[in-house]
């Protein structure tokens, strides 16, 4: 069994046994492990252009805002854009700055024919420490994974 099927096997159970209503959810070091090792695997990077910008991205991931800045309303056209970007038969991995928009974005995307998709869990920026400050503890950035600066 691959490295890949068994980190997909992993992400289902964590999903059913907290009755998630998408396919899997990820830790940022399973991701990346997907991204090198899948042919059909897409990243969505659900953060807004404000965060694409100032704190980073994953290079060659989708971009696709869950909720527009500066008011941090919900994007009508998040669905229609992804449907435009990704194919609805691909492994479909979603991130944002913690894992709380990503988990909403796999809601919906897993409601709307989306069979494999994934929430990544702590997100980019994961938690913070005890400075207040995010990217240290936690997430993407902390665990020393491919970004760069917008």
């Amino acid at each position: 069994m691959s490295d890949a099927t068994t980190i997909l096997q992993q992400a289902h159970v964590r999903a059913e046994s907290s009755h998630l209503a998408y396919q899997g959810a990820l830790t940022p070091a399973e991701a990346a492990v997907l991204l090198a090792a899948l042919p059909n695997v897409k990243l969505v990077d659900v953060r807004t252009h404000a965060e694409w910008q100032f704190v980073g991205f994953v290079p060659e991931s989708e971009m696709i805002e869950w909720k527009t800045y500066p008011k941090m309303e919900t994007n009508p056209h998040f669905l229609a854009s992804l449907q435009a970007a990704v194919d609805p038969d691909a492994v479909v991995m979603f991130l944002c700055r913690t894992g709380a928009r990503s988990h909403d974005a796999a809601a919906l995307a897993s409601a709307n024919g989306y069979s494999q998709a994934f929430n990544i869990l702590e997100g980019f920026e994961g938690d913070k420490n005890t400075a207040g400050q995010r990217g240290q503890v936690n997430g993407w950035k902390a665990a020393g994974l491919p970004w760069t600066q917008g």
